[in-house]
């Protein structure tokens, strides 16, 4: 039997999800199927409605070798698992010959820990261990979200927080998970034979595709020892938001109340000298932390070099004496001493990374309102780090709707640890190779969409009101007739002009943080008259196709605020090294949420609408234009009077189709 062709499977399950085969969908699969055959890497730009991720799967489910498949949010994975996968298998199975197995599988804090549930929290003031389900009152939501824990334990198959609806508090999940420093191990745990974490990690050893998370993908490349299986392609989908989570997961924290933490749960496990010792350096860092104002420590200040050192070496003592000392008080040892361990660990390392002072670290004090005062440090760049450890022994793809910014793929490879798109290696040094494509989107973007500019307003302060910029607003909202997504660059701004337009106009604004995400969501798609204000997470969370969000509002350019300690680092560092900082950092960092926040506009084929900055130097300054090639290639204006003719027009023509 011939081989079946990569456009017939695709055919096949481009099919089989109801889907349309679209020219873009195409082109990926051949470069993709192209670069697993080179054993080279690709960086994909793929639009809104290409169904990229069928551009991917049908090439590495037809080239038979195992895949991982890491996407930055859930809802992609959910996607990937429970839609896409199973159909696609379905659709390939007669011409492959074979089913491919395909599993999920996640950090371990993301699974119920059996041992948890049953035996209780390790406690850290008394003897003994805490049982939450006996002091949680049951008419509390603790104690209500507990009992459907105890009892969703006997139903579900996977364990997996994700396939808990509705789902409980990370308070209530926290009595009932592990991390990885936390947890036994299968061989020492009475519920070994049982575990969900384990399971998920057998299955993921069988499956031809593995689907995970970013933030696991970077675990896996930092800390050596393998959670993922060996494979010999990894597909990053989602792939603008690599660099940020990789970073997060990078980066160490050190709070008085994380530090006191640990003390108390190390407390009844090593002898009194020992612990005292630890308690002591706890108290030194905690009066040090009271003072603390924010901002980015260039040189560790003398004081506080001090205290970590003394932290990190009551730290070790702590973690030395744990071994050997049996208190006859405490109940599960084993549980106990391995919590105790994870603390302490934890508490160790900070400080010892911070106390050795790598050039390439940022370190930083923050102060949170709520939470006080916290020490952090994340490396100046992740991209050497992905450069080693992603690169170099598999065929990489990286997908997105937003690679390609300023006209090319250089900004986001460099940002990734690749050489300048072409460059080729010597006999010394081996490079990776890799080439990007962008194979469009089936929107007609000139045609569905205006960028507006609103070059008449005044450029805005770092502070301030801006009056103008309210009036611009309601404005358009009015023309709009509701319809609106308004992208702020802080909570603040977002905060400030809801206030502001609830004032001025009859049409309801929800705010971000008034209710959750997906609810909020949820009522805006509900709602032609209803506007959304918000700021980080609805730049890329949004999916409204239709006509209930034809205007996208952003209120300014969303540079990193100055005072971002680990971004002007990275722009500084870009500086002294000869090349424009601001364009590597401030600018690829604004227009890659620029890219995402414009594309929340035409979801569909139908759909109409305009994106409005109210930013004059979109229009004005020297990066303007850099920016704008970053953006869908809408018609372009700065007429505020025929942007309002426009969105009336859109709007009643909305309104007579409801008719």
């Amino acid at each position: 039997m011939t081989k079946p062709s990569l456009p017939e499977l695709l055919h096949a399950a481009v099919t089989a999800v109801g889907g349309v085969e679209r020219p873009g969908q195409v082109t990926m699969a051949e470069a993709v199927a192209q670069a697993i055959d080179d054993g080279s890497h690709l960086l994909v730009q793929a639009g809104t409605g290409t169904g990229k991720s069928l551009g991917y799967l049908v090439p590495a489910l037809a080239h038979g070798d195992r895949v991982v498949v890491a996407t930055a949010t859930l809802a992609l994975q959910r996607q990937l698992v429970e839609r896409d996968l199973p159909r696609t298998v379905d659709a390939l199975h007669p011409q492959l010959r074979r089913r491919p197995e395909f599993a999920m599988l996640k950090g371990r804090s993301n699974y119920l820990c059996l041992h948890r549930l049953h035996e209780g929290v390790p406690q850290e003031e008394e003897d003994g261990l805490f049982d939450p389900f006996e002091t949680a009152a049951p008419t509390s939501k603790l104690g209500q979200d507990l009992l459907r824990l105890r009892d969703w334990s006997d139903d579900t198959e996977t364990g997996d927080r994700d396939d808990l609806t509705p789902g409980v508090s990370d308070r209530a999940w926290s009595q009932v998970s592990v991390t990885s420093r936390e947890c036994l191990g299968a061989s020492k745990c009475a519920y070994g034979a049982e575990c969900f974490a384990e399971a998920a990690r057998e299955r993921a050893k069988l499956a031809d595709v593995v689907v995970t998370n970013h933030a696991l993908l970077a675990i896996d490349a930092i800390e050596g020892a393998p959670v993922l299986p060996q494979h010999d392609v990894l597909i990053v989908d989602e792939a603008h938001e690599l660099v940020s989570r990789v970073t997060g997961v990078a980066t160490g924290e050190l709070t008085p109340g994380q530090v006191n933490r640990a003390v108390r749960r190390a407390a009844k496990l090593v002898d009194e000298k020992v612990a005292d010792q630890l308690q002591t350096a706890a108290e030194g860092f905690e009066r040090l932390m009271e003072l603390a104002l924010p901002g980015r420590l260039e040189e560790i200040p003398e004081d506080l070099a001090y205290a970590l050192m003394a932290l990190r070496d009551a730290a070790r003592a702590v973690i030395s004496s744990l071994g050997t000392t049996r208190d006859k008080s405490v109940q599960d040892e084993d549980a106990v001493r391995k919590q105790a361990k994870a603390s302490v660990e934890t508490v160790h390392d900070v400080a010892e990374r911070i106390t050795q002072g790598s050039e390439y670290d940022v370190v930083w004090y923050e102060r949170h309102d709520r939470f006080g005062a916290s020490l952090r440090v994340a490396p100046l760049s992740v991209s050497g780090l992905l450069r080693e450890k992603l690169f170099a022994e598999r065929s990489v793809v990286l997908t997105s709707a937003t690679l390609k910014l300023g006209g090319d793929f250089n900004g986001v490879g460099a940002s990734l640890g690749l050489p300048p798109e072409g460059t080729v290696g010597t006999e010394d040094e081996d490079v990776p190779v890799w080439k990007g494509i962008d194979v469009g989107s089936p929107f007609d973007y000139p045609k569905q969409g205006i960028l507006y500019v609103a070059r008449h307003l005044a450029t805005p302060g770092r502070e301030g009101s801006r009056g103008d910029m309210m009036d611009e607003l309601a404005e358009l909202v009015e023309a709009a007739g509701g319809r609106t997504l308004g992208l702020f660059s802080s909570m603040r701004a977002a905060q400030a002009a809801a206030e502001e337009l609830r004032g001025r106009l009859d049409k309801p604004i929800l705010l971000q943080g008034e209710d959750t995400l997906g609810e909020l969501i949820k009522n805006f798609a509900n709602d032609p008259e209803t506007c959304l204000f918000g700021t980080l997470s609805l730049w890329q969370g949004v999916d409204v196709p239709g006509p209930n969000c034809q205007l996208v509002v952003m209120d300014r350019i969303p540079f990193p605020r100055p005072d971002d300690p680990l971004m002007s680092a990275r722009q500084k560092a870009v500086e002294e090294a000869g090349g424009n900082g601001f364009m590597a950092v401030a600018a690829t960092h604004a227009a890659l949420l620029m890219a995402q926040g414009a594309g929340r506009l035409v979801r569909a084929t139908g759909d109409r609408g305009v994106v409005a900055v109210l930013d004059p130097r979109l229009a004005n300054a020297r990066y303007g234009s850099y920016l704008r090639a970053s953006l869908p290639d809408f018609w372009y204006t700065t007429d505020r009077n025929q942007v309002r003719r426009s969105l009336s027009a859109i709007d009643a023509a909305a309104k007579a189709a409801d008719a």
